[in-house]
C-alpha cells in the first residue's frame, strides 16, 4: 500500500542509505513510497549489504518497520529473496520467532511491489 513517508520514515531511510540524494526512483521517476525496496533496489550492492544496513537499526526502528510491513504500509513484494529472508532472520534474532512469523506471514499474502 503506497504511502507518503513521514520524516520518521525519511530518518530511518536516510540511516539505511546515507548516499540517498532524494526520495525519488532513478528508474520510474516516482517518489519512494517504503522503505525497504529502496535500500534493497537501489542502494543496498547486494544481499550482504542489505543486511549489514538493516543492521545499523535500533530495536525501536526496527519494531517500527515491522509493524508497518504487518499493517501492509511497507512493501516487500518486490525486494529479493535473499533480502526478505535477511530481513527476516535479523528480526527472528533481534525482536523473536513470532514477530519474525507475521513478517513472514505479511510477505506471504503477496503485497504488491511498491516503491
Amino acid at each position: 500500500m503506497p504511502r507518503e513517508l513521514d520524516e520518521k520514515d525519511i530518518a530511518i531511510l536516510k540511516k539505511l542509505a546515507p548516499e540517498c540524494g532524494d526520495l525519488t526512483c532513478s528508474g520510474s521517476g516516482h517518489m519512494f513510497h517504503s522503505i525497504l525496496p529502496p535500500v534493497s533496489n537501489h542502494f543496498a550492492e547486494d544481499s550482504n549489504d542489505f543486511t549489514e544496513r538493516i543492521g545499523r537499526l535500533s530495536n525501536e526502528e526496527l519494531t517500527y518497520i515491522t509493524d508497518m510491513i504487518v499493517k501492509g504500509e511497507e512493501s516487500m513484494g518486490c525486494l529479493p529473496v535473499e533480502d526478505v529472508e535477511a530481513l527476516v532472520k535479523i528480526v527472528h534474532d533481534r525482536l523473536s520467532p513470532e514477530t519474525a512469523k507475521r513478517v513472514i506471514a505479511a510477505y506471504e499474502s503477496g503485497y504488491e511491489c511498491e516503491h
